[in-house]
């Protein structure tokens, strides 16, 4: 959800069973300041969801939470702060080192991943739900193999 749907942390945290339309493929999220989008549900995420219910989640847990402790007691998380640990300790096992917020990154990267690809700003805060254009524009940056194709040649000293 963090890298193909690009969720912040805070918005997985708050997902609920309700939150999901299985038969419009829907995933409601509720984002900063109090914002609702209705996002597609890809199928792998999909895919993915369903296998985190069937085997993943606790199922002797009450909470309507989507994303629940492993440990007693069983309930959601208590803020971002435990996905991005979660995210970031994941990203230390598979040896990626960061110094952006493990969920963060994951976000950051949809963004570069799809600015590579040819998406355009709007396009991609569209689907990261920026309200401004100026947001999105922080992602132009980091592609710097877009940005060397760009710049012109040093003139030659005469």
């Amino acid at each position: 959800m963090l890298a193909r749907l690009g969720l912040r942390a805070g918005e997985v945290v708050a997902l609920t069973l309700d939150d999901i339309d299985w038969e419009a493929g829907e995933l409601a999220v509720r984002g900063k300041g109090g914002r609702e989008d209705r996002l597609p549900i890809p199928r792998e995420v999909g895919q993915a969801m369903a296998t985190y219910l069937r085997q993943g989640r606790p199922p002797d847990c009450s909470t309507r939470r989507f994303f629940v402790r492993r440990k007693a007691p069983r309930r959601g998380f208590a803020s971002s702060v435990a996905v991005c640990t979660i995210v970031k300790r994941a990203l230390e096992r598979a040896g990626i080192a960061s110094s952006r917020k493990g969920a963060h990154l994951l976000r950051h990267s949809l963004a570069t991943e799809m600015l590579r690809k040819g998406g355009s700003l709007a396009e991609i805060g569209e689907i990261l739900r920026h309200r401004s254009v100026d947001t999105t524009a922080i992602y132009a940056k980091v592609d710097l193999t877009a940005l060397q194709a760009l710049a012109q040649p040093w003139p030659s000293a005469r």
